[in-house]
């Protein structure tokens, strides 16, 4: 009986905490479109979601929902889903790999990402291909690290992260070569604006070619979230109870990849989110993956789109986002190392 309520009693603190947590996205989401260099009224946006939602006529001037649909919606919805997608695939790193310091990009995906936004923008290539030349190469090099981990007799998981910090390695010293080569008036500055990562070029196409990918990684990952908890007390374990590990580490893999890479595609390298987050969750809702995967959805949304909000209003020019994430993130993960150990344990 005590333990019934005991049970209850955190389910009704993780449904409102989740409650919570969701509310104050939406209030973000909405103050969002308040910012900016061009007023918009609240009344305004009320009337101009109302009517592109329930396909109603607008009375509002064309400025007007220009700047609301095509400038301002593309880059929160951008925000959103690529901090709601960071956050998802590093607890589901976390749990895979058992390991609480495991971050998206611990294979090589952001490595290989970077590599090939700079080869791409080395040959002058256009926007859509910098953003694929990053995707494949992401990809690229966590097949690679998977491939080299799979040659070693006994694969183990810890294995596969020594591979991928070689693999990510090699990668970052391309990366370097690239930018020794690049012209340091044009290119060069590019390529490094791109790596601090940035959503002031998304737009509603490149919305929809990351959205794809991610939303598909993402469903894929909460069906799965329950096994997450099984293959998180360890190999052996999971086995004992009938788990296929080796299928459910490639599907987890590959579905963090994927997301990972289309993220950093159309926005850079954005760090600590992925790491950072998670642990927050955590911290709420406990170490349930069935619970803190949806929380660290909404926790990585609602970071990354005040992050982003911050960055395009503290200065008068932008302010890279892995520069402001790295500044709050580091000191942060500082402090919940020092709050968390009974909560991981």
């Amino acid at each position: 009986m005590i333990k019934i309520n005991i049970q209850e009693r955190i389910r009704t603190h993780q449904i409102s905490a989740a409650a919570l947590i969701s509310i104050l996205l939406i209030i973000l989401f909405f103050f969002s479109f308040l910012i900016g260099r061009y007023p918009v009224s609240p009344y305004n946006v009320i009337v101009a979601l109302i009517s592109k939602i329930f396909f109603l006529e607008s009375s509002l001037p064309a400025t007007v929902n220009t700047i609301i649909f095509d400038i301002r919606l593309p880059r929160i919805m951008a925000a959103m889903m690529v901090g709601g997608s960071l956050s998802l695939a590093g607890a589901c790193f976390q749990g895979l790999f058992q390991n609480p310091l495991v971050s998206p990009d611990k294979l090589g995906v952001s490595a290989g990402a970077g590599f090939g936004a700079a080869i791409a923008i080395l040959f002058s290539a256009s926007v859509f291909m910098i953003q694929f030349s990053a995707f494949f190469w992401g990809l690229t090099a966590v097949g690679l690290t998977y491939v080299l981990g799979r040659t070693f007799k006994g694969t183990s998981i810890l294995t596969l992260v020594l591979c991928g910090i070689a693999i990510a390695s090699l990668f970052s010293a391309l990366l370097s070569l690239i930018k020794y080569v690049a012209d340091p008036y044009g290119q060069l500055q590019t390529i490094v604006f791109w790596l601090m990562g940035s959503l002031a070029a998304v737009n509603n196409q490149d919305l929809f070619i990351m959205g794809i990918p991610i939303i598909i990684g993402s469903i894929i990952l909460l069906l799965i979230r329950w096994r997450i908890n099984v293959i998180s007390m360890g190999e052996e374990e999971a086995q004992t109870l009938g788990v296929n590990t080796k299928k459910l580490q490639g599907i987890i893999i590959l579905c963090c990849t994927i997301i990972t890479a289309s993220a950093v595609s159309i926005c850079g390298i954005i760090g600590w989110i992925g790491l950072v987050i998670p642990h927050v969750g955590r911290m709420i809702v406990g170490p349930d993956h069935k619970v803190l995967l949806p929380v660290s959805i909404i926790l990585g949304a609602f970071f990354l789109l005040l992050i982003d909000n911050v960055a395009r209003t503290i200065t008068t020019t932008e302010i890279p986002l892995g520069i402001l994430t790295a500044i709050i993130g580091a000191p942060f993960f500082l402090y919940l190392l020092r709050k968390s150990k009974e909560v991981w344990a």
